[in-house]
């Protein structure tokens, strides 16, 4: 008797829908894992404040989101973005919840809750406007205008302010939240306002008994300090050096108001070229203290153009890539300090 072959056609029928059914089951449950997480359980949770920095990518922005838990999953959101829509973003201050729907979160970061605003210390007018700039709504050009005066805004002035004078060195640096609303006048307000504060607070209108000089002057001894000194430890020194130097009728030699001088902010000193040129800020040529502050010093420069330390130190020069300073009361100890410097390739 012959047996009977099963025909092989059923066998790969019945895999094919075995592998259809799991493949179904896979994308069902793929498809209920994302809309788990796009629309998890319990949210809106509990509220969560976000900082966006400016220039984050939208793939950067995805994975903070993610660290401050009001995603779960950062490659999902940015698929989401790609089919749904949405971005880019705003830098600033969002408030969302941990946990949040995609779509509210989509909806939060595209209407600005605030902007945060870090002003350095250091900064010039110019760096600040560049950064109020970047707020949605803002120009840094008009931003600038209002702080050297080009624009009026009614009340926007410190009673540390000379006459005729601009706001150079009197916004003071720290960090601001910025309503979407703010405009340029009221940020200038904020920042001279808590310059004010700070300085009453720590004497500033004693200056003229404590260090012989208006307290204005003080400030520009404290934007050079600020911009001078890259170790703590170093500003009361600096200052001494520019209060010594003041005291004997020695140029400052202040490279920092060179830089000022030709509108450059980067690290270093200036060139040989930049050297010579023809300014009030150029503190190689010209004696005195500049007209006007350099930059945005903070609580600790003020503090040290008040207090600066005491000795007969009228040099200084960074002889470490810390930025250590090394000082000397004489020209030949200052030559062999820059010897030290260069032969660490630190000039």
């Amino acid at each position: 008797m012959t047996a009977r072959l099963r025909p092989p056609g059923g066998t790969w029928a019945r895999a094919i829908l075995v592998v259809a059914a799991v493949g179904l089951a896979l994308v069902a449950g793929l498809v209920a894992w994302a809309e788990h997480q796009m629309n998890p359980a319990g949210a809106p949770g509990p509220p969560v404040d976000v900082d966006i920095p400016m220039g984050t990518s939208t793939h950067g922005i995805a994975n903070l989101l993610a660290s401050r838990g009001v995603i779960s999953n950062s490659t999902l959101f940015l698929v989401y973005l790609k089919l749904k829509g949405g971005g880019p973003f705003q830098a600033g201050v969002y408030s969302l919840h941990r946990p949040e729907t995609y779509s509210a979160v989509v909806h939060d970061l595209s209407a600005s809750q605030g902007y945060r605003l870090t002003v350095p210390e250091g900064f010039t007018a110019a760096q600040i406007a560049d950064r109020v700039g970047h707020i949605r709504g803002h120009d840094a050009g008009n931003f600038l205008a209002v702080a050297t005066g080009k624009v009026a805004c009614p009340g926007l002035r410190s009673p540390y302010e000379p006459a005729g004078g601009d706001l150079e060195g009197l916004l003071f640096p720290d960090t601001y939240r910025i309503n979407p609303d703010e405009s340029d006048c009221e940020i200038a307000r904020t920042m001279v306002d808590h310059f004010d504060v700070v300085a009453r607070t720590i004497g500033l209108d004693r200056a003229p008994a404590t260090v012989g000089l208006t307290p204005y002057q003080a400030v520009i001894v404290a934007s050079m300090v600020e911009r001078e000194a890259k170790l703590a430890s170093d500003r009361s020194l600096v200052a001494e050096v520019i209060y010594n130097r003041l005291k004997r009728g020695m140029r400052l030699q202040v490279d920092a108001t060179v830089l000022y001088a030709v509108g450059a902010s980067r690290p270093g000193g200036p060139t040989a070229a930049e050297l010579g040129v023809d300014s009030p800020y150029n503190t190689y040529r010209v004696a005195g203290l500049p007209p006007t502050p350099i930059a945005s010093p903070g609580k600790a420069a003020l503090e040290a153009a008040l207090a600066p330390a005491q000795g007969d130190f009228l040099y200084y020069v960074v002889v470490q890539a810390d930025g250590k300073e090394a000082f000397s009361p004489t020209l030949a100890g200052q030559d062999a300090n820059i010897r030290l410097a260069q032969q660490r390739g630190l000039r």
